[in-house]
């Protein structure tokens, strides 16, 4: 039976279910706690330069519209296997583990605020870790059916309580004159201060190129893989910039961007609405974190079985079971997980951390990305394309995700930040140069041919409907 194929309407849904979790509220609330309401400026300039990874990753599927895995493949074409090999494992292995445990421990975080106040919250999120690892280890798509209605809960959620609380609805005794307390332009740093806020939005807008994977299963492809991507990001734009200001009329600056428990949204729809808001909110992070993490599962085993297929990781994570689970893939994730969350960085202080240090990793890859759009411009001059714009727009993103990288953060917390990232990055190059040249034996920068590597992914997947293994991709 032929897959139905899906509109702009759906294309736009898949793209805001991939990109709001329950980091984002927490983004959020320390970004309008960090400079107050000027966080709609970066929040803006980040739109900008997410549209920019959308117009690259938009004139990539169209130069080799049968590719579906995306970012790995592009990179191959466009920088060689050294490039396709950092920039999936960066984006997508080391990035998702670690937005995994903050996610997790926010799941933690709430269940002990709203049930077992007595726990520490690092017990419970393991919890969480090991109940997850069973259900994919058995191959339960968990949230396969109601992860539409969890998408819709939470945006519904959000786009009522930024109602409320932007028009003074909720409970009168917490709101907050934030006129009284509003920092100047001077005082959050001028400009400077604006553009190193960029990073911790940038967190907020992660992930527009998740719509690949379903570019096929779409009516117009040419027009709507673009599209989505641009509307989902100004629709969550308008909704977090108004949800943003309507946090700070019910809790203080110092209250968002100092939450005790790094949970300021959950202070906010207690301020808002008592313990009604407290539950409401509880439930809808709940089963946001939970289809972010559950969705994180398959997607990244599946990843790794993809990599180990195209030789670039050990065999050992091509290995399923007979539920057809990528169980090396979905161990290593738990094991690594599950190590950061009972460490120093398991705890909801860290929260920010983890997000800052995984946006490091995307960052990087986008700016691989770019640099590849604009070499496959000049290796294939003739091929067809829309919206080249002379380049511009990769010029502006590579500049613009290099200075959040250098900006990701201010004092301690950056030099904590880098030396994360540089201990991680320093294991990632020499996995991958050994890699290469001991096991792959390929030349680490020969770039192969564009149409080989589309050629290839219509013959993979032609292999794969043969043996009845291809299933639709999720969204969550």
């Amino acid at each position: 039976m032929q897959q139905k194929k899906l509109g702009l309407f759906s294309a736009v849904a898949i793209n805001v279910g991939l990109i709001v979790a329950t980091s984002c509220l927490v983004s959020l609330g320390t970004g309008m706690g960090s400079i107050g309401r000027w966080f709609i400026i970066p929040l803006f300039l980040v739109v900008i330069l997410n549209s920019f990874v959308g117009l690259s990753f938009a004139e990539l599927n169209q130069l080799m519209p049968d590719v579906d895995g995306g970012t790995g493949q592009y990179l191959l074409a466009g920088m060689g296997p050294m490039a396709s090999m950092m920039g999936n494992l960066s984006a997508y292995v080391i990035t998702q583990i670690l937005s995994l445990t903050a996610e997790i421990t926010l799941c933690g975080t709430v269940i002990k605020q709203l049930f077992f106040p007595q726990i520490d919250n690092r017990i419970i999120s393991m919890i969480l870790l090991v109940v997850f690892l069973f259900v994919n280890i058995k191959g339960v798509d968990l949230f396969a059916k109601v992860q539409d209605i969890v998408v819709v809960l939470l945006v519904g959620s959000m786009i009522l309580l930024g109602i409320i609380s932007f028009f003074k609805l909720g409970n009168p005794a917490h709101l907050v004159d934030y006129s009284a307390s509003a920092p100047t332009f001077s005082q959050i740093g001028g400009m400077k201060g604006i553009m190193n806020s960029m990073a911790l939005a940038f967190w907020l807008f992660i992930g527009v190129e998740f719509i690949i994977p379903q570019a096929k299963n779409l009516k117009s492809p040419k027009r709507d893989v673009l599209l989505s991507m641009i509307v989902a990001l100004v629709l969550l734009f308008l909704v977090q910039a108004f949800l943003g200001c309507g946090m700070t009329n019910y809790v203080s600056l110092k209250g968002l961007a100092n939450d005790p428990q790094s949970t300021p949204h959950i202070t906010f729809a207690i301020n808002l609405l008592g313990m009604p808001g407290k539950v409401w909110m509880g439930i809808v992070t709940i089963l946001a974190g939970i289809s972010t993490v559950n969705t994180g599962y398959a997607s990244l085993s599946k990843i790794m079985q993809g990599m180990s297929e195209a030789g670039m990781v050990p065999k050992v994570f091509a290995r399923t079971n007979k539920n057809n689970a990528a169980y090396v893939g979905l161990i290593f994730m738990s094991v690594a997980v599950g190590i950061l969350v009972v460490s120093g960085m398991g705890t909801a202080q860290a929260v920010t951390f983890l997000i800052l240090s995984g946006s490091c990793f995307w960052l990087f890859t986008y700016c691989l990305v770019h640099i590849s759009v604009l070499i496959l411009r000049k290796k294939y001059p003739d091929r067809p394309r829309r919206f080249t714009m002379k380049g511009i727009p990769q010029i502006i993103g590579i500049i613009g995700n290099v200075y959040m990288i250098a900006n990701i953060s201010t004092g301690a917390d950056r030099i904590r930040i880098y030396e994360l990232c540089g201990v991680l990055f320093v294991v990632l190059v020499t996995y991958c140069s050994i890699w290469i040249r001991f096991v792959m034996k390929v030349k680490p920068f020969a770039a192969m041919d564009m149409d080989e590597v589309n050629r290839k992914a219509l013959s993979y997947e032609e292999e794969e409907e043969k043996i009845g293994l291809r299933r639709p991709v999720s969204a969550g």
